[in-house]
């Protein structure tokens, strides 16, 4: 991918941006739930159950909405965003939760953040889609102390090789090549144009975790729930039901 992927997923939150103030209000206010059908955190455990004296970081933060939930748990957060638009909503959001919560313009990729100043970092489709992984978890990895861990959730491959190219929605045929996957451009569409996004192989998921130096603590394959009907983010549910749509690694830098 030679395109400026950063400059395109940038126009494309600005002017979505909007569109998700409803929904980052509602999640600012609720317990945490993840993904796109909203799986709650009991089932899951992507956060620790007490942050208190943790410092923590989400990498492509949107609304702010999992920042919010890490300071509620006592960390002192950090949030950074390429999307300006994105950010004025977060930061509105975090003064009427009264979190303070430290947000920041700039690409997750170079965050310009000081080695070894978090304990734990988190993506929950920022970062974790919107970045080439073998930059964004390099810089994660520079991040977090010793013993610091990253939780990132994104499409799993199946929800990218099972997508028409046009852009319909995902179907149970495969419709890209598993070998060498590096994402898709979605810029161009035929139906709602959007960015660019990034989601590898497992192997190469791997590889690139020993590479930079991560363990992998756990990792999920997230469905949507049996009483889902409907479809979203071009994710039909029956189809979710039966094949999973998104994924969630859990990482450990040794120390």
């Amino acid at each position: 991918m030679t395109r400026d992927y950063v400059t395109i997923n940038k126009d494309v939150w600005n002017a979505d941006a909007e569109n998700w103030v409803q929904g980052g209000a509602r999640l600012w206010s609720s317990d945490p739930m993840w993904g796109i059908w909203g799986l709650p955190e009991q089932d899951l455990n992507l956060l620790p159950q007490d942050m208190t004296g943790m410092t923590a970081i989400e990498l492509g933060c949107g609304t702010g909405y999992v920042a919010g939930w890490m300071a509620k748990r006592g960390a002192e957060v950090t949030a950074i965003d390429v999307s300006d638009q994105q950010l004025a909503t977060a930061r509105r959001l975090s003064k009427e939760h009264g979190t303070d919560i430290a947000f920041i313009e700039g690409n997750a990729e170079t965050t310009g953040l000081p080695d070894a100043a978090f304990d734990f970092a988190i993506s929950e489709y920022g970062a974790a889609i919107w970045c080439p992984p073998d930059i964004w978890l390099r810089e994660a990895h520079r991040l977090l102390r010793p013993e610091g861990r990253l939780v990132f959730l994104g499409n799993h491959p199946l929800a990218i090789i099972c997508s028409p190219e046009s852009g319909a929605p995902a179907e149970a045929r495969l419709h890209r090549p598993y070998k060498d996957l590096w994402g898709a451009d979605w810029t161009k569409v035929e139906i709602d144009p959007s960015g660019i996004c990034f989601v590898l192989t497992f192997a190469d998921w791997l590889a690139l975790f020993r590479e930079i130096g991560f363990e992998v603590e756990n990792y999920q394959e997230l469905y949507a729930p049996e009483t889902q009907t409907e479809m979203r983010a071009f994710i039909p549910a029956e189809w979710a039901q039966k094949y999973p749509c998104e994924q969630v690694w859990h990482l450990r830098k040794p120390g």
